[in-house]
């Protein structure tokens, strides 16, 4: 019995002194397991007489249910110790504010928001949303709007081209979302009244230039539309986007292959410590260009210049949010930076009304 009473005493010692899980564990295998100290023990019961087993037996068996109890005892006592020790470091301050929601956190890119500035602006004035592909034919970004083959004009395109087909035709990313306008045209018959959002392309990169932007053209065709039509939704779109009561704009002779006369629009501003105002001022800012839709390029379309004028517009997008909501570089755009996104970017759940308010 004093080997019995030894053999527990160390048991005992191992199953206090094991610090988790797995030690226990091999304290459990070293008495309890197939070979343990234990195990063989109760495998002597076999070979011994009668007499013996019935002294033994007790004995070796109340070893094993005390070893068993033991261990039972210091895992639950381990498990104790680490779920408290798990709600030390894993306090939460109850007093903290709730953090946002996703709707809360997400935010809408500045040039979702201003398309949809200008879709709510025009589409109260009654113009439609017209959209194409970007990668374009020649003839549809270039030669149906007045640019003949090898025509000087063309250079004022840095224009990505693909690879040349087997007939010697070349697609292209287009340059403007003019070619939008070729296709309403050729699908369409008068009147027409649409705006062309989207993204075109040409070879420029710098602070107000990037490869890939964002422009919107309009584009009217009726049978007694004029410039002065033109300069009243100018005048009126400049009030509704900028969000003033008043605006003076100036319309300077300019050179465009698609319209005839063309024009480029100054409106009134005044500078002051960075920021420009809009409304005010004695200052003078381009925004757009325009003009009367060239004959050629109504011919161009199927329709009788005789018979239908129009005239069309086009500015950046990129550029009007960068002016409205005071963005110093266009390539802040494009970079993909949540915290630039998180200070200039919108609300999901404000949308921009004429009446609640184009900004929010």
């Amino acid at each position: 019995m004093a080997e019995f009473d030894a053999l527990e005493q160390t048991i005992s010692a191992d199953i206090a002194g094991a610090a988790d899980e797995a030690a226990l564990e091999a304290v459990r295998v070293s008495a309890l397991g197939k070979k343990g100290s234990v195990s063989a023990l109760l495998a002597t019961l076999g070979k011994m007489t009668p007499e013996q087993r019935k002294a033994m037996g007790p004995a070796i068996n109340g070893l094993k249910e005390r070893v068993t109890a033991a261990l039972a005892a210091r895992r639950q006592a381990l498990k104790d110790l680490a779920l408290d020790q798990r709600l030390n470091t894993e306090t939460v301050d109850v007093t903290l504010p709730l953090p946002d929601s996703p709707a809360e956190q997400g935010r809408i890119h500045p040039i979702t928001q201003v398309v949809d500035e200008l879709t709510a602006i025009f589409a109260d004035m009654g113009f439609a949303i017209a959209e194409g592909p970007d990668i374009e034919t020649d003839d549809y970004n270039f030669t149906k709007l007045n640019f003949p083959e090898g025509h000087a004009a063309r250079d004022m395109h840095d224009t990505f081209f693909f690879p040349e087909k087997p007939d010697g035709s070349r697609m292209l990313l287009r340059t403007h979302t003019s070619p939008v306008q070729v296709r309403t045209m050729l699908s369409q018959k008068p009147p027409i009244r649409i705006v062309c959002p989207g993204r075109t392309y040409r070879c420029d990169s710098d602070q107000t230039h990037t490869p890939m932007f964002h422009q919107v053209e309009g584009l009217v065709i009726d049978k007694g539309s004029h410039l002065g039509h033109l300069k009243w939704i100018l005048a009126e779109f400049c009030k509704a986007f900028f969000e003033v009561d008043d605006v003076k704009m100036r319309f300077r002779p300019s050179f465009f292959p698609f319209t005839e006369p063309s024009l480029e629009v100054d409106i009134q501003c005044r500078r002051d410590k960075g920021e420009i105002r809009f409304g005010e001022g004695e200052d003078w800012l381009e925004i757009l260009g325009c003009g009367m839709v060239h004959p050629n390029v109504l011919r161009n379309c199927g329709l009788d210049p005789d018979e239908y004028q129009g005239f069309a517009w086009g500015m950046g997008i990129d550029r009007i949010a960068m002016l409205k909501y005071g963005m110093p570089d266009l390539r802040a755009f494009f970079e993909a930076d949540v915290r630039w996104l998180s200070y200039y970017g919108f609300r999901p759940l404000d949308f921009p009304t004429l009446a609640g308010g184009l900004s929010g």
